[in-house]
């Protein structure tokens, strides 16, 4: 098990996810993760991360009377601050955080700029990696290299 502590969650996260502009629409981020078959956007303004968007939020939103998700802005739904994390960050470290603080997910940067999602999803699949684990090393590295490719 020694070697999975040093796993990164960038073998494992969901590489290159959509973001959402700020200014769009709670219709057009529903759209977006339907068409995707997704559940969180990155929100962003100007390039810079601003918030995080979920199925749930706005499943949660659209339950009011009086919202209208064609002219309701990302940004008045979206959830402030955003777990943000590097790709190189520990994968047990990252589970850990997800676990205690009760996080969906985590948005991965690096410089900045966002280079992919880690969600509750990645992290099961990381699971059922460590607990039927590859029998060589070359299929360990496999394994990572197809999360990767994802």
């Amino acid at each position: 098990m020694g070697q999975w502590t040093k796993i990164s969650v960038s073998a494992f996260m969901t590489a290159a996810p959509q973001t959402i502009g700020f200014d769009q629409t709670l219709e057009t981020a529903h759209k977006m993760m339907r068409a995707g078959n997704f559940r969180h956007l990155p929100v962003l303004k100007q390039g810079e991360l601003v918030g995080l968007i979920s199925l749930g939020d706005l499943h949660l939103i659209e339950t009011l009377s009086d919202v209208n998700p064609a002219e309701l802005t990302v940004d008045e739904a979206m959830s402030q601050p955003v777990y943000v994390i590097h790709a190189r960050a520990s994968l047990q470290s990252v589970c850990t955080a997800m676990a205690k603080h009760k996080y969906g997910c985590a948005v991965v940067t690096e410089k900045g700029k966002v280079v992919g999602l880690f969600t509750a999803n990645d992290a099961l699949a990381a699971l059922s990696a460590l607990l039927d684990p590859p029998r060589s090393r070359s299929s360990q590295r496999n394994l990572i290299k197809t999360k990767e490719l994802q």
